[in-house]
């Protein structure tokens, strides 16, 4: 383990890492995302749940999440929201749970967000972790560029109020997020008493999720800082465009007809 891994101190660890026992090998790629971009280093994926309670099924999920994507060759952190601070309850955001949130989203290249639904919407858990994310922070942009993949899970029949929620917050984040999402009715019944998934429609949906998310974050990875490269923020902080680096002229310059 890195020194900087150790150094934070909410991150989850992630029991049996290797066990995906609902997941029918024969029918899995252990690289998803091969030739579409470079795959070393391997994507680095945030995953952030929406619940403090003992048995958190949008935690449980993530970790069944972050099982798939290590065993598709990402590195992942979960993040324990345990001790974050209301938004704006602690002045300036002077607190190292906000900090280390942040850190871990700078590091990511890609994302999971997954909520209950609680009286029809994301819960306020979900929504400080989100909040506690600026748009720009110490020069920095913790979310712009970043893949996102969206999941819920619900006590009662499948609603997809949270997933449509976070959708809309992911792209006030200006995060990519993929077509693709996961929404798990009656989580309660899908989950064994230590917590792993049963084989079932939704896991398989999962591994879509994650599968995509993989793809996305591969293919996106060698243009991220052109994707990112917005007129007004050049404007802004005075950065001329250099005509000889400009590939854009290339495209619009006059064809040379050969005879």
């Amino acid at each position: 383990m890195s020194e900087d891994i150790m150094a934070f101190e909410r991150l989850r660890q992630l029991s049996e890492p290797d066990y995906l026992p609902a997941l029918k090998m024969a029918f899995a790629r252990r690289r998803p995302a091969l030739g579409l971009g470079p795959n070393d280093p391997p994507p680095r994926i945030l995953l952030l749940y929406g619940s403090l309670r003992k048995r958190s099924y949008s935690r449980l999920v993530v970790e069944e999440s972050a099982r798939l994507l290590q065993f598709f060759g990402c590195e992942t952190r979960i993040f324990d929201p345990s001790d974050l601070p209301l938004p704006d309850q602690v002045e300036g955001d002077d607190h190292p749970a906000v900090a280390e949130l942040r850190a871990h989203s700078l590091w990511s290249e890609g994302q999971i967000w997954c909520s209950p639904e609680r009286h029809g919407q994301i819960t306020g858990i979900m929504k400080a972790q989100i909040d506690h994310l600026p748009l720009a922070y110490q020069g920095m942009r913790p979310t712009q560029g970043r893949t996102l993949a969206v999941m819920q899970v619900s006590a009662g029949s499948q609603s997809f109020n949270s997933v449509n929620t976070l959708r809309i917050l992911g792209r006030w984040m200006r995060m990519f997020t993929i077509p693709n999402q996961s929404s798990v009715a009656k989580a309660f019944a899908e989950f064994d008493d230590d917590g792993r998934m049963k084989p079932s429609s939704y896991y398989d949906r999962i591994v879509d999720v994650v599968e995509e998310l993989v793809r996305f974050t591969v293919l996106l990875r060698p243009h991220a800082d052109q994707l990112v490269d917005r007129y007004s923020e050049r404007s802004e902080a005075g950065i001329q465009v250099d005509p000889t680096n400009d590939l854009s002229s290339i495209a619009i310059a006059p064809q040379t007809v050969q005879g």
